[in-house]
């Protein structure tokens, strides 16, 4: 998804956002959580860091499937968010444990299995955040992060900016001389690659196809539930509903009738502690 031309508080944007993420579960989040865990797959008696866990679309298969030998820390700066994740996990998975926390600063590490599904966006240093996360797996531990591909949601952002009130200074829109926050890893191969340079060994990257079958509500929702929240700025409700009316007339008027939502997956491991002289384990 585009770049917003400004740097909100994410945490407030998605705090604010809360309620309508989690309508877009069915649709979005669960579908490609689940294609993460698979990939990912999370063993018995592990133990997991899931940074960005939101309202818990990849905490909770996770801490399913460690069980309670295993340990899973959900770690988000939303308390919004973590509240529906608490909500669904209830009492019966007490090693699922949940944090209000900046995952780009976790202070725990020797996680067998560390995951962030679309959170590393979020992060105020994108490189430094993933670096970060791989040192939080133990040497040999694995490491899996999904990203949007390239082309993800459009037309969408481009659609809203081109009805956002253009005599407001307040409102952030999409500037498309912004340096992208992950260079280069906007495909397969080039989100493999820029892992490799975060210190992973051993990555593989794949492209999951998809794409969302778009009526006003799921439209609107992919506005307001979605990091585009951060184009409406501080309008107030009789300006945003104005946006929304416009907003849905355009894209029927352009005839979009579908968005691609393809996301990237890319699973390394940190390297092995260094033996003999040096040479990294085999």
């Amino acid at each position: 998804m585009g770049e917003v031309g400004t740097e909100p508080d994410v945490a407030a944007v998605f705090s604010e956002a809360a309620a309508t993420f989690t309508e877009l579960d069915e649709v979005l989040w669960d579908p490609i959580s689940r294609a993460t865990v698979l990939r990912a797959a999370p063993r018995f008696d592990e133990r997991v860091l899931d940074a960005c866990a939101g309202a818990g679309a990849s905490a909770l298969p996770t801490a399913e499937l460690v069980g309670p030998g295993g340990l899973v820390d959900a770690v988000d700066r939303s308390d919004e968010m973590l509240a529906a994740l608490r909500e669904r996990a209830g009492e019966h998975m007490p090693w699922l444990r949940v944090h209000v926390a900046d995952a780009s600063t976790w202070p725990y590490t020797g996680y067998d299995l560390v995951q962030c599904v679309l959170g590393v966006f979020f992060f105020d240093e994108v490189a430094a955040g993933v670096e970060h996360l791989v040192q939080c797996a133990r040497p040999g531990g694995r490491v899996a992060v999904t990203v949007w591909a390239d082309g993800a949601f459009e037309p969408l952002p481009e659609v809203l900016a081109s009805v956002l009130p253009d005599d407001d200074a307040r409102v952030p829109t999409l500037d498309e001389d912004d340096r992208p926050a992950m260079p280069g890893a906007g495909t397969a191969g080039g989100l493999a690659h820029w892992l490799v340079e975060r210190g992973l060994v051993d990555v593989r990257a794949e492209a999951v196809p998809r794409h969302l079958d778009l009526t006003p509500d799921v439209s609107w929702a992919l506005v307001v539930g979605t990091g585009m929240r951060a184009m409406l700025g501080d309008l107030d409700e009789a300006a945003i509903e104005d946006v929304r009316d416009r907003y849905l007339a355009a894209i029927e008027e352009r005839g979009v009738a579908s968005v691609d939502i393809t996301t990237l997956i890319g699973i390394g491991r940190r390297p092995e502690a260094p033996v003999d002289g040096g040479l990294a384990e085999g």
